[in-house]
């Protein structure tokens, strides 16, 4: 039975959608009554000539919400705080709602780029959607503690934005993602990713693309599917696979703890999911994720909850669907308990990646720690 969906608006005008999967849940009609100001503007994109690829540059991000307390969290239910919330209801299942701090917003100030600058300070507005996922109104939960149910309707939620976002004239790209942990750099402990909406297709994306069309072109096969074929042949990389999805660590692998989940059937994105693939995600991912979480042990013995991004690589919007291929990438920063890796002069200086950790180690661990 898919979730109930209901739209509604808040204050400034932002909307929020509401996903229920429990029977009975009530009617999603509270009003947002804060006394907002009017919603953030989209700042600008600026075109990198070096490299050839584009910065956000939003400078009202700098005022957002930093580390709140449990009672002041902006993504808690409103009543059970100390303060009216982002959501408006006093409970919720999952609930999607525009950021009020977006880097890339559907409003802009009308300026246009001033007239006469130079080639190589090319700018526009960062016209698109930044969006907020709340997995859970559990504050103390996270993605991992969730029912298999409430997984499969998170995913229900991704696949809806991904189609509606990727539908909107303005965007080019729709990534799903989530950072869990002080160490990866979040804000907010309430358990929430964020889907963006890009105007651009991001540098990331593009070489995917880019290396996606010459495999094509050369062998007629999807590269995806190639390297999934790989992996399985050669078996020594897989974490786990089911009937619809393998996990596994990347032969080339560029974090410590890094694992990519796939479809075993060509699939370009979200929402082209049939619901047993979407069921069966459900649980797999469940299960990976519990995995991280016993990775590492601490002194006491204790496993320790694992920092990570986890983003959802599917095709862009409207252009290179036939040869994209649909992978969710895993990464943690953390490669010893208390330990961290930085992105120092090699791999910020000039992408040069090195990895202390082998694939194959990453996951033999990963094999061992299974429920």
């Amino acid at each position: 039975m898919s979730a109930r969906r209901t739209s509604r608006r808040l204050a400034d005008g932002r909307e929020i959608i509401y996903f229920d999967d429990t029977p009975g849940a009530p009617p999603r009609e509270a009003s947002d009554t804060r006394p907002l100001d009017g919603r953030a503007v989209a700042g600008q994109i600026r075109y990198d000539a070096l490299v050839g690829d584009w910065v956000a540059v939003a400078g009202h991000r700098l005022n957002r919400t930093f580390l709140p307390p449990k009672d002041e969290c902006p993504l808690c239910p409103t009543g059970t705080g100390s303060v009216p919330s982002e959501v408006p209801e006093t409970s919720y299942d999952v609930v999607v709602f525009e950021n009020r701090f977006p880097s890339y917003a559907p409003v802009t100030d009308g300026l246009a780029p001033a007239a006469g600058a130079p080639e190589l300070f090319r700018a526009a507005p960062a016209r698109g959607r930044c969006e907020v996922v709340c997995f859970t109104s559990n504050h103390d939960a996270t993605f991992a503690d969730l029912t298999a149910e409430r997984a499969r309707t998170v995913i229900d939620a991704w696949a809806d934005r991904t189609a509606e976002l990727g539908a909107m004239p303005e965007v080019e790209h729709v990534f799903c993602f989530e950072n869990r942990g002080q160490e990866i750099g979040v804000t907010l402990h309430h358990p929430h990713g964020q889907i963006y909406a890009y105007p651009t297709v991001p540098q990331r994306t593009h070489d995917l693309l880019v290396r996606a069309q010459k495999h094509h072109e050369r062998t007629g096969r999807l590269l995806g599917a190639d390297i999934l074929a790989a992996e399985r042949e050669c078996g020594e990389r897989i974490v786990l696979s089911s009937e619809h999805w393998t996990a596994y660590v990347p032969f080339a692998a560029r974090w410590p703890v890094e694992v990519h989940l796939v479809p075993n059937r060509d699939v370009a994105d979200l929402p082209q999911l049939s619901d047993a693939e979407r069921d069966d995600l459900a649980r797999v991912y469940l299960d990976l994720l519990r995995r991280l979480d016993r990775y590492y042990l601490g002194a006491d013995g204790a496993p320790i909850r694992m920092p990570y991004i986890a983003g959802w690589h599917q095709a862009p919007a409207k252009r290179g669907r036939e040869v994209s291929r649909l992978h969710l990438q895993v990464m943690s920063v953390l490669r010893a308990p208390g330990k961290l890796k930085y992105l120092a002069g090699s791999e910020s200086g000039v992408g040069g990646w090195v990895n202390d950790v082998p694939p194959e180690a990453i996951a033999s661990r990963l094999r061992e720690v299974a429920p």
